[in-house]
């Protein structure tokens, strides 16, 4: 693992000071007990009080109950003990994190530090003057980050909107490019005599079997065939080499991904789906996707459209289930052909800094991430060393007890904002715990892990334009479409897909998505030696 905190700095730090200060027992902001060992925490404040700033964190319902909220928990004190801020984070569901965030922004309640994977969604708090660049603070109050972006100026153009730097961000490492995943029970298709299907009416035909033919032998039909979690539609599209919130190269021409006619083709295999009852008809409404996950951690569902690491969902399936075989399936082809499932760009999180805050806000503010890159991150992943970890050939952390792992540092991940890790996909079965199911799992994730990178997933410019009417149209348009597309969905022989096609361009249209489209062409040809 190239990373620096594998230092004995990282060793010290966690061993010292993990969870509190002195040598008894306390009971942690969730709740949960914890045995700290060391006072690092006086050494932090030695200096004066601790500037409070406040950051925004991904809720995906994943903290336990006995750990307490993202809001208060074990790492929250760790990180106020140790880390040169005391910081409150604020949660945003995940599924919903732009529109809620937007909402903290217009009541002007947002946190200090935003922070989003999408950068057409910072492009628009720019452009709305709600976030302010950052270069300027680094330069000045940044050692470890200031060091880290010289040296991977790759990062710069992901950072970089109107020409300055309105974000910090970090590297990804392999697991971090992957991202969405397909898997399938292949102890279903053993049982049905039936092979992975491998074009998009072979899904249809298996996933009609696993209604049909009773796969979990408990004669009643009472099986679900695909179930999804918040990147099962975003599959769909990829299926047919499109994604909505993209933009495409059609002819040398700029065109967004919602008003193309792959983009129908996608709705109307999303409506097949639904309209043969081969999906849980309540993913629409399924916010949280705690729904489609019991149906697949029970054994009621044969094929999940998720990540390409879902840990959390086959360890919980084998207790159910402790026959059932979980394995990843490689995209299925379309007319189209066969396109990789969505993959990130190589930059990761990015991180920006409200307009409203202030001069000692922000200087706090750079040197939490300086620290969260120097020692913080790798705490976040993978807890604390000889508790929920131990290295192996001093740089390979192995996992001691996988249910204390999951269950006490599995939701910290949100946490890391800023990270330097680097990590191979064979090293799994190493950092495992080694146990046998746990080792079960490392190995299919490694497999998972390659189907997720075999095939290479259409991105046709590296960035979308970050032009103030561009974001202000796409975010008037996709509630609008969204809606349309919904309708389309669920609505029968009512509402086709082309009758939905033909009401989103009039929209497009009417919002002025020809004039846009010329301002995309424009920045398109400006800037398209920058977007390779």
């Amino acid at each position: 693992m190239t990373k620096h905190a594998w230092k004995p700095v990282l060793a010290a730090s966690m061993s010292l000071a993990v969870l509190a200060a002195c040598s008894t027992n306390t009971t942690t902001e969730g709740g949960s007990s914890a045995k700290p060992q060391g006072s690092a925490a006086a050494t932090a404040t030695a200096a004066g009080p601790k500037k409070e700033i406040s950051i925004s964190a991904f809720d995906r319902g994943t903290v336990a109950a006995e750990e307490g909220s993202y809001e208060s928990n074990r790492w929250t004190k760790f990180m106020n003990e140790n880390s040169p801020a005391k910081v409150t984070w604020v949660p945003v569901p995940r599924a919903q994190a732009q529109q809620k965030l937007s909402t903290l922004v217009a009541s002007g309640s947002a946190p200090d530090l935003i922070w989003e994977y999408d950068r057409n969604y910072i492009a628009q708090l720019a452009n709305q003057g709600a976030i302010q660049p950052v270069d300027g603070f680094i330069e000045k109050y940044s050692t470890t980050m200031k060091k880290y972006l010289q040296e991977h100026p790759e990062l710069k153009s992901a950072s970089t909107i109107n020409g300055k730097m309105y974000a910090v961000t970090s590297s990804r490492s392999i697991d971090g490019i992957a991202n969405h995943g397909m898997w399938i029970r292949q102890d279903w298709l053993d049982k049905l005599g039936l092979k992975a299907p491998t074009t998009t009416e072979e899904l249809i035909e298996v996933a009609k079997k696993f209604k049909e033919a009773d796969p979990d032998g408990n004669g009643k039909a009472d099986t679900v065939p695909i179930v999804f979690n918040g990147n099962g539609v975003q599959i769909i599209r990829a299926l047919f080499f499109v994604n909505e919130n993209q933009w495409y190269l059609e002819e040398g021409k700029l065109k967004f991904g919602r008003t193309l006619d792959r983009y129908k083709d996608s709705v109307a295999y999303q409506k097949t789906l639904f309209d043969q009852g081969l999906l849980d008809k309540e993913y629409i409404t399924d916010s949280n996707f705690q729904r489609a996950r019991q149906m697949w951690t029970t054994g009621k569902a044969g094929i999940y459209f998720g990540s390409w690491n879902m840990q959390n969902e086959y360890m919980d399936l084998k207790k159910n289930v402790p026959d059932a075989k979980m394995v990843p399936l490689e995209p299925v082809a379309s007319k189209y052909g066969k396109n990789g499932l969505y993959q990130e760009l190589p930059a990761n999180i990015l991180v920006a800094f409200n307009s409203k805050m202030k001069e000692d806000k922000i200087e706090s503010a750079v040197k939490f991430l300086d620290w969260m890159m120097d020692k913080g991150d790798m705490a976040m992943k993978y807890g604390e060393e000889n508790v929920h970890y131990k290295l192996i050939d001093g740089k390979i952390p192995q996992v001691i007890d996988a249910d204390k792992s999951r269950k006490e540092v599995g939701y910290a991940a949100e946490y890391a904002i800023v990270t330097d890790y680097s990590l191979k996909s064979d090293w799994f079965p190493i950092m495992a715990a080694q146990d046998p199911l746990s080792q079960e799992y490392a190995k299919l994730k490694t497999q998972s892990l390659d189907v997720a990178l075999k095939n290479k997933y259409r991105r046709d410019i590296a960035f979308s334009p970050d032009i103030p009417e561009v974001s202000q149209l796409i975010a008037t348009f996709h509630p609008i479409a969204t809606q349309i597309e919904v309708k389309a969905v669920t609505g029968g022989s009512a509402s086709t897909p082309e009758a939905a096609m033909e009401e989103s361009r009039k929209e497009w249209k009417r919002l002025g998505g020809d004039n846009v489209e010329k301002l995309a062409q424009e920045w398109y040809e400006k800037n398209k030696e920058f977007l390779k």
